[in-house]
C-alpha cells in the first residue's frame, strides 16, 4: 500500500481541524435542524412530554443550525457543507438570477449558483414571526449571520412586509392560478415554501421581482439516494433517513399524527420501534420537484415510495398533504408539506363571483394548517357548485386539518466501522478514531483516485492523487487530534468522509 507522505506533511503545515458535524458518517444531505426548542399543544406552548403515552409526544426538538461568519462576505454552514453570501442584495427577475450569479465575486469565488429549493430551504429556521411591519417581525432566518430586508408593508400601494421572498433554481413542474409558470421560494418573513409566477398576469406580463441568496459548495446537496430495502422501508443513505414505505392511508389531526408513530413502534412496526413523524425539514427533503399531479400524473415524490391518492376538493384526483411535527410559532398550526396540488380558493376567472379549488403554490409547498377543530370555522364563501369553501389567507389556502402521515427513523450505522461513503457504499476508513496510521480502502482497484482535505471555511487546503490503487495508507504521525474532512473521488465519482485523530 502507498504511503502518503504528502498527505501528512501538507496537513501539519496548515494544522487546521476541520468540523464535523454527523455523529456516524458524513452525508451528502444531511439535514439541518428547525431551530425549534418550544413544545406545543393544538393553540399554546407545554411542557415538553417526556413519556410515550403523553400527548403530543414526538414534536420538533431539532437541532441548532450552526454558521460561521468567513469575513469575507461569505458564510458556512458547518452542517450542509453549502456557503452563502451573506448580503441580502437586491431583487430582481427570476431570469436575471443566474446571470447574477455567474457576475458574483463575493469571497473572491467565480462559482456562485442559485440554490435549489432545498438548499435555500435548509436555511429556515422556525423561530420566526411576520408581521404588519418589520418592527414586528423576526425573520425565518439567522439574522446573526445573515442580511434580511422586508417588504415596505404599504398595503395601499399593494406591497406588504412579507414581501420579501427570495427565488430558488427549482421550477415548478406545472402550472398554478390556472396557467402562470412558476418559480418555487421561501419566504424567511412567514416560514414557507410556494410557487412564484415568473411574470405578472395579462395584459402586461411584467416579470416579478424577488431576492436571491447565491450559494456555493457541496454540489450534491438535495440529491437522494433511496434504496428500497424489500421490507416496507426505504434508506436515504444521503440524508441517513429510514422511511416507511407507505403512508398512513388517512388524514388525522397534528396530535393523532404524533399518537400514531408511539403506536406503530409498541408493535416494533417494519422491525423498528424509533419511527416518528419527521421534522418539515426532513419531510421536504424527499420531495422530488420534478414530478407533479399536473406534470406527470403523480405525487411530488421518487416513485419507490408509495403514496396515497383521493379526490380533492375541486374534484380532481390529488395527492396528500403530509404532517410534520415542526409547529408554525406564530399561529401555533401545524407545518405540513404538499405532495399534491397545495390548493386555494381562488376566483377563476377573477370576476367570477364563486371560487374555485385551483393549484396555487405548487406540489411541493410547505404551507400549515389548525392542528384540530372545524374546517367550517374557515368558511370563505361559495363555491362554483353553490356550496361552502374553507380556506385562509391571500390565497385561500385550503384547511383540512386532518392530513397524512408518513414516519422516518434515523439509519443506524455500525459502530467504529468508519464506513463514509454515500454515492459509492464499498469506500471505507478504517480504524477511525485512528492514532497513527489509517487506511482508506476501495472494494476494487481504481484508475484515478482524488483525495482532497477541505477548511470550515469551504477552502481546499491539500490534494493527492493516486493511479491504480485499491487502498492507501495515511501516516497521522505528529498530526494534531482533531477531525478532518476527506473528499475522495473514484474515477470521477465523489465520497465525502471524516477522519478523527486521536491520541
Amino acid at each position: 500500500m502507498q504511503k502518503v507522505n504528502s498527505f501528512k506533511a501538507l496537513l501539519i503545515i496548515s494544522s487546521i481541524s476541520l468540523v464535523y458535524s454527523q455523529s456516524n458518517a458524513q452525508l451528502t444531505y444531511p439535514i439541518v435542524g428547525t431551530g425549534v426548542t418550544v413544545c406545543y399543544g393544538n393553540s399554546a406552548p407545554i411542557a415538553c412530554p417526556t413519556n410515550t403515552t403523553d400527548p403530543f409526544y414526538g414534536q420538533d426538538q431539532g437541532t441548532t443550525p450552526s454558521f460561521h461568519d468567513n469575513g469575507d462576505g461569505t458564510i458556512s454552514d458547518l452542517i450542509t457543507g453549502l456557503i452563502w453570501v451573506k448580503a441580502r442584495g437586491s431583487k430582481m427577475s427570476y431570469d436575471s438570477t443566474s446571470i447574477m450569479a455567474g457576475l458574483c465575486a463575493t469571497g473572491g469565488f467565480h462559482d456562485w449558483r442559485v440554490p435549489s429549493i432545498k438548499e435555500l430551504y435548509s436555511l429556515i429556521n422556525f423561530n420566526g414571526k411576520s408581521g404588519i411591519t418589520a418592527a414586528d417581525c423576526h425573520a425565518y432566518l439567522d439574522t446573526n449571520y445573515f442580511q434580511m430586508a422586508y417588504g415596505p408593508g404599504d398595503t395601499a400601494i399593494g406591497s406588504r412586509t412579507i414581501d420579501a421572498q427570495d427565488w430558488s433554481a427549482t421550477r415548478y413542474n406545472g402550472l398554478t392560478m390556472g396557467g402562470d409558470s412558476t418559480v418555487f421560494g421561501v419566504n424567511f418573513v412567514d416560514g414557507r415554501i410556494k410557487g412564484y409566477p415568473k411574470t405578472s398576469h395579462p395584459p402586461t406580463f411584467t416579470p416579478q421581482r424577488m431576492y436571491v441568496r447565491f450559494v456555493r459548495g457541496n454540489v450534491n446537496y438535495g440529491k437522494n439516494k433511496f434504496t428500497d430495502n424489500g421490507n416496507g422501508t426505504i434508506s436515504d443513505s444521503a440524508t441517513g433517513l429510514m422511511w416507511a414505505k407507505n403512508d398512513n392511508g388517512s388524514g388525522v389531526n397534528w396530535q393523532d399524527a404524533l399518537a400514531y408513530a408511539q403506536t406503530k413502534n409498541a408493535t416494533n412496526y417494519l422491525g423498528h420501534n424509533d419511527w416518528r413523524v419527521p421534522d418539515t425539514k426532513e419531510l421536504e427533503s424527499i420531495v422530488d420537484y420534478t414530478r407533479s399531479p399536473m406534470a406527470t400524473a403523480s405525487a411530488a415524490i421518487d416513485p419507490v415510495f408509495s403514496c396515497s391518492s383521493f379526490s380533492d376538493e375541486g374534484g380532481r384526483l390529488n395527492y396528500p398533504y403530509y404532517w410534520s411535527n415542526t409547529t408554525h410559532l406564530e399561529n401555533q398550526f401545524g407545518v405540513y408539506v404538499s405532495f399534491g396540488a397545495a390548493l386555494g380558493w381562488m376566483h377563476m376567472p377573477p370576476t367570477a363571483t364563486y371560487f374555485k379549488a385551483v393549484d396555487v403554490h405548487g406540489a411541493g409547498a410547505q404551507r400549515s394548517d389548525p392542528k384540530s377543530g372545524s374546517v367550517s370555522t374557515f368558511l370563505m364563501g361559495t363555491d362554483s357548485l353553490g356550496g361552502p369553501c374553507y380556506g385562509l389567507g391571500p390565497q385561500g389556502d385550503v384547511i383540512r386539518i386532518n392530513n397524512y402521515v408518513r414516519l422516518v427513523r434515523n439509519i443506524t450505522y455500525p459502530s467504529g466501522t468508519g464506513n463514509i461513503s454515500n454515492i459509492l457504499p464499498e469506500v471505507a476508513v478504517f480504524p477511525n478514531p485512528a492514532t497513527n496510521n489509517c487506511t482508506i480502502s476501495f472494494a476494487k482497484n481504481y484508475n484515478k483516485i482524488n483525495i482532497e482535505v477541505y477548511n470550515s471555511l469551504g477552502v481546499k487546503i491539500m490534494e493527492f492523487n493516486q493511479a491504480n490503487s485499491a487502498a492507501s495508507t495515511l501516516d497521522l504521525t505528529g498530526l494534531p487530534t482533531g477531525m478532518y474532512l476527506l473528499h475522495i473521488t473514484l474515477d470521477g465519482n465523489l465520497s465525502l468522509g471524516r477522519l478523527i485523530r486521536k491520541e
